[in-house]
């Protein structure tokens, strides 16, 4: 582990902070569609506050989240929840259970975009700046001296975080929401065999290994491009 310097020590709050909302809006979106579908199992957690996901997840909300941030040096923070759902509904309803699923991410991609509402604000009204090298997912924005403050480091994990997340999360392998959003393309027989493929917890385990492997090589070409939609007319490279 490295040395647990001041920096890394402030900056974690930040990053936590960030992180809970991130996970616990993408929860909350998947339990609003599941409520609005008629499966209310994880209606308590139709709600911005994390006591219910923390409840329900404590290692993947609190515990992997400090550890990865501390372990690798405060680059990135890595965690989970999860929403519960009544199977035989989902059996039942396959387009509407797609729709749940594809709510998590979606939730994610709106939250990146007040945060990128927040940074452009932040640039018009307060001083804050574009960085034009070494930007990283905690300084998309970086004060009026051209340092990072709490909140330009807030709002860019917010961005990257959710960002990230949401295009994670799309990866069409279980247990991934993406694999759980294909339904909403395919026809009923399809979408059973479609299902059946990950069935066994050893291909959803594969599918994981998998999915984090192949977002390694994806995840900074993704970052660059949204660099580059929140500042039109760069060229982050």
């Amino acid at each position: 582990m490295p040395a647990l310097d001041a920096e890394l020590l402030t900056s974690l709050p930040v990053w936590f902070v960030a992180t809970l909302l991130s996970l616990t809006l993408h929860e909350a979106g998947h339990a609003l569609l599941g409520r609005w579908g008629g499966d209310d199992t994880a209606s308590e957690q139709v709600t911005l506050d994390p006591t219910p996901h923390v409840r329900r997840e404590p290692v993947g909300m609190i515990l992997v989240p400090i550890l990865s941030f501390l372990f690798n040096g405060g680059s990135w923070m890595i965690g989970w929840a999860s929403a519960p759902y009544d199977p035989l509904w989902a059996e039942r309803h396959p387009k509407k259970a797609a729709l749940m699923a594809a709510a998590g991410p979606l939730s994610n991609f709106l939250l990146a975009a007040l945060a990128a509402g927040a940074i452009h604000l932040g640039l018009a009204s307060f001083g804050w700046q574009q960085p034009l090298r070494g930007v990283d997912l905690a300084s998309v924005v970086v004060g009026p001296e051209g340092t990072p403050t709490v909140f330009t480091t807030f709002f860019s994990v917010l961005f990257s975080v959710n960002v990230l997340l949401g295009f994670f999360n799309l990866l069409p392998m279980a247990p991934l929401d993406g694999h759980a959003v294909v339904p909403l393309f395919l026809s009923e027989k399809l979408t059973h065999k479609w299902h059946a493929l990950f069935e066994d917890r050893g291909a959803a385990m594969v599918g994981l290994i998998l999915a984090w492997v192949i977002f390694g090589r994806l995840a900074w070409p993704i970052f660059r491009i949204a660099l580059n939609v929140l500042y039109p007319g760069s060229s982050y490279g």
